[in-house]
């Protein structure tokens, strides 16, 4: 059956085992860390053993006793290891050593030899001598320990001597007990487990404030915190219950009614301690002080505060929400951002948190010239105004303006720095209280306001980049519109300046007409656009040759005047004759702008079969001679170099000219980028790139060929439309 001895012992043997393996885990390699990890691991094997014991008390005496000295000599190894190197002898700590060697021997002796009866005998003997000698070895370490350690060292180490002194001092109490009375009580015997389990948070403690150990324990502040809350209410119930038997015992007649009564009302005092947002915070401020080496969970608040600052609250800004992300670290109730403005010298409130508490009044600046300014600026602290109230001096006794001064809920100014430079302030209102502002809570508060600088000053990067982004497709828009109102203009001026010599031939009034009306419906369809509307698509199947030859017409009042080579009539395709001519006079005119007078302008169309044309994507131009182009092309090529994707019936136009020509740099680089232009203010740097586009969206690819001194090949390869490919084959 189970006793108390079995759950005693069971107890301090599972903590021993979680601790074991919560020290393995968090184990980095240290020696000392691996001495505590097998002093753990030791404990908990014997506490296990004891347990088994105390349901089947014939186990052998020398089995328990090899045990106990086994769990005794690993802790001294411990406490060897925490004074080695110092004022403790070298040779003590091998004389140490050596006893637990002999001690653990003869334990292990007996053991094997304790079917014999003299040997038997002596197990009582040894045991409580052996117990007796290692409790009071320890003590003596733990001593040593203490008082050979620094400052620091003491504060992190008293812990585990806390813990070793209870459990070294119990022993020796049992075993002097053994050696005065010839035995052990059995109710001190089955406590002792208890008193061992009591250990454990202990020793995880003095772990987790060694560092040099390497065993990096982690306990969560949130399990510590409802862990203790858990155990401060079970105190207070039993504490309860224990009250309540006494009244009823002690009470008489009335004893049922007062049981009654005192229990009630002892429900209602654990419910209003439990809402009790001061004792939490009371609470979270003991266990921070005492169980922690630091003030803060830094993983826990990191990730919360950049949760907070990348998931803003419902109608909360990017500015608000870096309030309250630097007003959560210390549990705030709101604050405000200072930043500077257009038209103030210094920091005006741009935001504040909740907007409902701490409104943007632009009346309160802190002006640039502040002595308050300056002195966070050169001196980079956290700026605590109850502390300058108390103790200005601490400050160089600085002016503070009035509205800081008389406005008590604001309790720290947090400055917001970015590469040293002070891009804006956040007044922080007063924590609840119980709140004392150390170096940890200012060094956590500078390290988060660099961060939320850096954020504002990417988020206003944005802001401006954005501002940049519209006013480059402003200006696009703008580039594209005036090109195309350029080439109307041309045409109008082409018209007006031949209208005088010709305005009585009825053939000269026919085409004029034609012309602006062509312009107009151009013009028509340019406003349509920039409203934003669907333009309804005028794509049909034209003569390639036709609409050549037109363009040439309207660019032959110009010299050099273009030249006809081949115009096949059979080359027919699919698009707009309006804007597919002024691509095409967009190519003579640049001709024309490259050519000398007594140069040569010539355009040919032609159709060409079973072409393999780049996909899209594949880059189709590369710099070769007018030739070369010209001759692959004849051969039925997609020009010079490689070509893919299925072969297909195609119109070639080429623009040949004999101008200065472009360099292979220029034609792979510049020449299709927009706004990109060699022609200086006379050019926007847009037609070729529209070219190009239209081009390739009729399913065509557009192919250049150049050298400098020897002129330009454009050649223009655009779907074949003929009465058997007009179905939609091509």
């Amino acid at each position: 059956m189970l006793n108390f001895g079995f759950i005693s012992y069971g107890l301090a043997a599972v903590g021993f085992l979680v601790l074991t393996l919560l020290l393995a885990i968090s184990w980095e390699g240290r020696g000392q860390g691996v001495r505590l990890v097998v002093a753990c691991a030791v404990t908990a094997a014997w506490a296990a053993l004891l347990a088994y014991v105390s349901t089947l008390p014939q186990l052998p005496l020398a089995l328990v006793t090899l045990a106990e000295f086994l769990r005794d000599g690993a802790w001294l190894v411990v406490l060897t290891g925490l004074i080695s190197g110092g004022a403790w002898p070298a040779f003590l700590t091998r004389v140490t050593h050596v006893l637990v060697a002999v001690t653990v021997v003869a334990s292990a002796g007996v053991l094997l030899l304790g079917q014999w009866p003299v040997w038997g005998a002596m197990v009582p003997a040894v045991f409580s001598f052996g117990g007796l000698a290692l409790s009071l070895a320890g003590l003596v370490l733990l001593e040593q320990v203490f008082r050979n350690a620094n400052p620091d060292g003491r504060h992190a180490l008293k812990h585990l001597v806390i813990g070793l002194g209870v459990m070294f001092a119990y022993d020796l109490f049992l075993f002097s007990q053994a050696q005065l009375v010839k035995g052990i009580e059995a109710s001190s015997w089955e406590a002792r487990g208890i008193v061992n389990a009591l250990m454990v948070p202990l020793v995880a403690l003095a772990a987790r404030a060694n560092p040099k150990w390497s065993l990096n324990v982690f306990v969560s502040r949130q399990v510590v915190f409802y862990t203790t809350s858990f155990l401060a209410v079970g105190a207070y119930l039993l504490l309860m219950a224990a009250g309540g038997y006494a009244i009823r015992l002690y009470g008489g007649t009335w004893g049922r009614i007062a049981q009654i009564v005192f229990f009630a009302g002892a429900g209602v005092v654990l419910l209003a301690l439990m809402a009790s947002g001061s004792l939490r915070r009371r609470l979270r401020v003991f266990l921070s002080k005492h169980f922690y080496r630091n003030k803060y969970d830094y993983r826990v608040e990191w990730l919360r505060f950049i949760d907070t600052l990348s998931s803003a609250e419902t109608g909360a800004d990017t500015y608000e929400n870096s309030v309250r992300a630097i007003a959560q670290i210390i549990g705030s109730p709101g604050g405000v951002l200072f930043l500077p403005w257009e038209g103030v010298e210094g920091y005006a409130p741009a935001a504040g948190w909740p907007a409902e508490g701490f409104s943007r009044n632009r009346h309160l600046v802190l002006g640039a010239d502040e002595e308050l300014v300056r002195f966070i600026q050169r001196r980079q602290w956290v700026f605590d105004l109850e502390e300058y109230r108390i103790s200005p001096d601490a400050y160089d006794s600085i002016a503070v303006p009035a509205f800081l001064r008389e406005r008590q809920r604001l309790r720290l100014i947090v400055p917001l720095l970015l590469h040293d430079e002070l891009i804006g302030l956040v007044a922080l209102a007063a924590p609840p209280s119980p709140f004392d502002i150390n170096w940890e809570d200012r060094d956590l508060l500078k390290t988060v306001g660099r961060h939320v600088a850096t954020h504002l000053a990417q988020h206003e990067a944005d802001r401006r980049l954005a501002e940049s982004r519209q006013f480059e497709a402003y200006h696009r828009l703008t580039a594209f519109v005036m090109h195309d109102l350029k080439n109307l203009a041309a045409q109008l001026s082409l018209l007006l300046a031949n209208a005088e010599k010709h305005k009585r031939n009825p053939e000269f009034i026919d085409d004029a007409i034609g012309t602006i009306a062509n312009s107009a419906t151009r013009m028509q369809r340019l406003i349509e656009q920039l409203q934003g509307r669907e333009v309804k698509s005028l794509n049909r199947r034209v003569s390639l040759a036709t609409v050549t030859r037109e363009a040439c017409e309207r660019c032959a009042v110009r010299e050099p005047r273009p030249q006809f080579g081949e115009l096949a009539p059979d080359a027919l395709v699919e698009a707009d004759p309006d804007r597919l001519g002024m691509m095409i006079e967009h190519l003579i005119r640049n001709a024309q702008d490259a050519t000398s007078l007594d140069g040569v302008v010539r355009v040919e169309v032609s159709v060409q079969r079973g072409v393999e044309l780049e996909p899209i994507g594949v880059s189709g131009i590369r710099a070769v001679t007018p030739q070369q182009l010209l001759a692959a092309a004849d051969q039925g090529g997609g020009g010079v170099g490689p070509s893919f994707g299925l072969p297909g019936d195609y119109a070639r136009l080429t623009v040949e000219d004999t101008g200065s020509g472009m360099s292979p740099e220029f034609v792979k680089e510049r020449l299709f980028k927009p706004f990109d232009t060699t022609k200086g203010s006379k050019g926007m740097g847009i037609g070729a790139y529209q070219v190009r586009e239209y081009v390739v969206g009729l399913g065509g690819r557009v192919k250049v060929s150049s050298e400098p001194g020897r002129g330009t090949v454009f050649a223009l390869w655009l779907p074949l439309r003929t009465a058997a490919t007009e179905g939609g084959q091509a």
